[in-house]
């Protein structure tokens, strides 16, 4: 199938969109991704709120979105607008408007953008259950009309702009009994008040289509893009997960959401939701932004084929294979299991007689698999034995070793990097499934994707249940190529030829998309973006982030990942809203305390 969302899943294609200003600044067309974020203070605190304006503009934030909960905090914004203008500070302002139309016909004379939740704005949550007929699904409708219309015509007679923002979990009762809590009744819902719009004449509109599960986000937004070219429409989309709480988990949960969908080439402006500071919100998103904007490239390129459906998650069929002892296995039903990558620079006494502390840590990271190091690899096969006792599975350089060395005394993985379609390389494989067939051990083939056609013919003597397959990308990849859409080719072609073999994702140096950045918060994000979105898409069953140092670090952040992509639950998880105007108690300060409870910080 197509995926009728993007141009192409292998490659950042930008997807093309109207211009909508919101005062000077440009959202879509051929304008950079542009970063927002909201305050935090009470709005009827205007000193505050000007404050907190400024430090965002100071930080890079491009739009800034303030809460209007009622009409009087909808007029505080004429003090808010005037002061930040006096102060000549130009960022522009975004009313956001939840339950009150007669807060958004005051907040729209005093800001250049509204924000309207369609769930609520126009509609009174009871919560009902309930049969509509077709007759009084449109009399609802035209209620909705009547109700929304006077907003519309106001933004249009003063050249404003309005966001459409669909929650999650804040639908109406008459989507929600129709359609349900799905992305389906998100998009349907956003369609409604786009269809109102429309009919008065007003295309100044941005959509956004958050939640605070990723995979949800992913699918909304998808399905959002897929409908408005069934209906040409083309609006810009603005990008967020919601109530992703704060620290790592959030930035990770952002990351896959986000970062996920600017790699498809969807995305016009984006905001990163902390439940902290929301100054700590712009550098966040100006990392993922500007590794989005470097690989967009021309959309000439033409559609490509994508097997994946990605309005729904459904993980490939894979078979059920043991790759080490007996205690852990792997299957479309077993959780994907987390490989540990070690540097040479780390000696396998380390982990097996000088550093009990270092095995208590392992074990308390939940440590599953040991990628042995290459360069060091004869050193490490002295201590085979008692690596493949402290490890449920090992992982071996087969390019470093020969067949007549391995004398396990347990199964273990080989893994055979095959850059190309060579005869060296393909010597190599056929002997290494020469001494695994008819045994335990199992093969690992790194390979691109447009090399597993032929490389196949080779490997048919062992079944999928001794095979792993992965794309560490080894070569140079092309402008706008990145390693989700390799992976993504890989499944893809695993799929053509029948096999069920499992998916190793490696998060390498190699398929960075800054692979200069050091800093641990950037090599998080760009192992959220890879990683994550392939677990959403139901890709891959073996996890290892190979690029940051320390051993716990990495493992617990492919853990992480794993629970972001809503794929394997270890620890108590903190959703939480960012915080606006509205809440009523520090939240930032609350959650903090909550998450720092012991009985709640075990998973």
């Amino acid at each position: 199938m197509n995926s009728g969302y993007c141009q192409s899943r292998f490659s950042t294609i930008r997807r093309a969109s109207r211009v909508v200003m919101v005062g000077e600044v440009g959202i879509g067309g051929t304008h950079p991704i542009r970063i927002q974020s909201m305050t935090t203070t009470p709005t009827l605190d205007v000193a505050a709120t000007v404050l907190q304006c400024r430090q965002l503009a100071e930080a890079g934030c491009e739009i800034v979105r303030i809460t209007a909960q009622n009409v009087a905090a909808a007029k505080a914004l004429r003090d808010i607008r005037k002061q930040l203008s006096q102060d000549k500070i130009k960022v522009p302002l975004v009313a956001d408007i939840h339950f009150l139309p007669s807060a958004a016909m005051e907040a729209v004379n005093h800001v250049e953008k509204v924000r309207i939740n369609p769930g609520n704005y126009a509609d009174k949550k009871k919560f009902a259950v309930r049969e509509y007929s077709e007759q009084e699904y449109q009399v609802e409708l035209e209620r909705l009309h009547e109700a929304f219309s006077p907003i519309v015509l106001r933004c249009k007679e003063l050249g404003k702009a309005m966001r459409i923002g669909t929650n999650h979990g804040s639908l109406s009762d008459r989507i929600m009994n129709r359609y349900g809590d799905t992305p389906l009744g998100m998009v349907e819902s956003a369609l409604e008040f786009l269809r109102i719009a429309a009919s008065h004449g007003y295309y100044d509109i941005v959509l956004s289509m958050k939640a605070s599960n990723p995979k949800i986000m992913l699918q909304a937004y998808r399905l959002m893009v897929a409908r408005m070219e069934q209906e040409d429409m083309h609006y810009p989309l603005h990008l967020g997960v919601t109530e992703a709480g704060d620290g790592d988990d959030a930035r990770i949960k952002s990351a896959i959401g986000i970062g996920g969908l600017l790699l498809d080439g969807l995305g016009d402006t984006i905001r990163v939701s902390l439940t902290e500071d929301p100054v700590f919100e712009i550098p966040v998103a100006r990392q993922l932004a500007d590794k989005a904007m470097r690989l967009w490239q021309s959309a000439a390129i033409r559609s490509e084929p994508d097997p994946i459906d990605p309005y729904r998650y459904n993980r490939r069929t894979i078979v059920h294979q043991r790759p080490g002892d007996k205690s852990v296995a792997v299957g479309s039903l077993e959780p994907q299991r987390v490989i540990l990558a070690v540097t040479s620079d780390t000696a396998p006494n380390a982990f097996i007689t000088e550093a009990p502390a270092l095995q208590r840590e392992l074990k308390d990271a939940r440590v599953e698999g040991l990628l042995i190091p290459e360069d060091s690899t004869q050193e490490w096969l002295q201590h085979a034995d008692a690596l493949h006792q402290l490890f449920s599975f090992c992982i071996w350089p087969a390019n470093q070793l020969s067949p007549s060395q391995i004398q396990f005394k347990q199964p273990a993985v080989m893994l055979l990097n095959l850059p190309s379609v060579a005869a060296d390389t393909i010597s190599m494989l056929r002997n290494w499934v020469t001494f695994i067939d008819g045994k335990e051990h199992i093969l690992a083939i790194d390979a691109p994707a447009e090399c597993l056609p032929e490389l196949e013919k080779h490997w048919q003597p062992l079944t999928a249940n001794q095979l792993i397959f992965t794309d560490s990308i080894t070569g140079k990849i092309n402008h706008g190529e990145h390693a989700v859409g390799r992976y993504r080719k890989s499944a893809e072609t695993l799929n053509a030829l029948q096999c069920k073999a499992p998916i190793w994702i490696r998060c390498t140096e190699n398929g960075l998309v800054e692979p200069d950045q050091k800093g641990f918060g950037d090599r998080l994000l760009e192992a959220s973006m890879q990683t994550g979105v392939l677990l959403c898409d139901g890709i891959g069953d073996y996890v290892s982030i190979e690029s940051v140092v320390n051993l716990k670090q990495s493992t617990t952040l492919a853990y992480n990942i794993l629970q972001g992509a809503r794929c394997r639950s270890t620890k108590t998880e903190f959703v939480a809203c960012p915080s606006c105007g509205r809440t009523l108690f520090d939240l930032q300060t609350t959650t903090q305390r909550i998450r720092a409870q012991p009985d709640l910080s075990r998973g």
